[in-house]
């Protein structure tokens, strides 16, 4: 058990590392000062800041620490003063505190946020492998604005957001692998995004006996999610360089599991509904040769990815628009990140950072009530 403990902590240390930002030896070495004006967050008056309709992670409760010095002035002036002294406002200290909060309220909670437009317009289905991919896509984009920070904050920041990511997908991977009827306190927060299979029967009901896979099923699961988010990174670092066009096949291919990638299946006049699966395959980087991509693509896998049946092969016809959605909501908010200061990764209120909307779903409703009400 302590080994497989250990070999699985190696394993996250390493998909972690594949982010770090590479320095040379002549990199300049930055230093932020921290704000003079540097408090606690009150979150009454953050809650009054938030836009209604959209998902936010419950608040963590504040520590008897910080209850105490927002009633004490003097006091929390001196606390601020001894952290700068000890160094806990330096790029490896800060970047360990901020990565938990950048990746909880700014990456975390896209699947939840607009889980309509992922569902209904992209077609993914309610698993877990459909939320990784979602929050995959967020967390390269904030990458790639952290890059752009001088170093060291630039790569530790990155480490730590990747760390961060990695450890809540052991804690989520394990939960559905391996549930408990009292499940410890999640990482980071519960989702309703996907549904877990092994789910523990609600309070009440009779009890059954739970799933408890071996160690090295999880240490598997995080071998190909590794492999899938290092692909991912790969692919949409050169879209982001190369084009749109680009741009919106990597998406097509990483996002939306590359549906149609074979050909799209029309129904045949005259007959009813045909008994149709097909799924487009990825290898994984790392042992490519073991998997029959011939004989794996007709196999269910029951991921919910897979090519549209003849009857619903209408539904290709929406992938032009939501490819021009996607690669214009990447370019958007990348973008948007790219004006926003250094300083506000460090500091700021991570609420202020949160992506925007794909679609507003608002302005197309306006029109029609409009209308009814002429």
């Amino acid at each position: 058990m302590l080994v497989s403990n250990f070999a699985r902590r190696q394993l996250l240390r390493s998909a972690a590392g594949a982010g770090r930002v590479a320095r040379g030896p002549c990199a300049r070495m930055a230093h932020f000062k921290p704000p003079k004006d540097l408090d606690f967050k009150d979150m009454d008056e953050a809650k009054k800041q938030r836009k209604p309709g959209d998902f936010y992670p419950p608040d963590r409760p504040p520590t008897p620490l910080a209850v105490y010095l927002q009633q004490h002035p003097r006091a929390k002036q001196f606390f601020l003063s001894f952290q700068n002294m000890m160094g806990f406002q330096r790029s490896k200290p800060l970047a360990g505190r901020r990565g938990l909060m950048l990746y909880e309220r700014v990456c975390a909670v896209k699947p939840d946020d607009e889980a309509r437009f992922w569902k209904q317009d992209c077609y993914l289905p309610s698993t877990f492998q459909s939320w990784f991919t979602v929050v995959n896509l967020h967390v390269w984009m904030l990458t790639v604005r952290l890059r752009a920070i001088p170093p060291p904050y630039g790569q530790d920041f990155v480490q730590s957001l990747l760390d961060t990511f990695f450890y809540d997908l052991e804690d989520r991977i394990t939960g559905v692998l391996q549930p408990k009827y009292h499940p410890p306190v999640p990482y980071t927060f519960p989702t309703d995004f996907y549904i877990n299979p092994n789910a523990p029967p609600p309070e009440g009901a009779p009890r059954r006996r739970l799933s408890r896979a071996p160690d090295r099923l999880i240490t598997r699961q995080l071998k190909i999610h590794r492999d899938q988010y290092m692909g991912f990174t790969l692919s949409m670092d050169a879209a982001l360089v190369q084009g749109d066009m680009e741009m919106a096949a990597s998406i097509w291919r990483n996002l939306l599991g590359a549906r149609g990638a074979a050909g799209i299946v029309l129904p045949a006049p005259g007959q009813g509904p045909q008994k149709y699966y097909r799924r487009s395959i990825n290898p994984p980087i790392s042992e490519p040769h073991k998997i029959d991509v011939e004989r794996e693509q007709w196999v269910d896998d029951h991921s919910g990815v897979h090519d549209f049946p003849p009857a619903e092969a209408d539904k290709y016809l929406t992938y032009p628009e939501l490819m021009l959605d996607l690669v214009t909501y990447v370019r958007r908010e990348i973008k948007r990140l790219e004006e926003i200061p250094d300083e506000a990764f460090l500091w700021g209120d991570p609420d202020a950072l949160r992506f925007g909307k794909v679609r507003d779903y608002s302005a197309q409703a306006t029109p029609e009530v409009t209308k009814e009400t002429t």
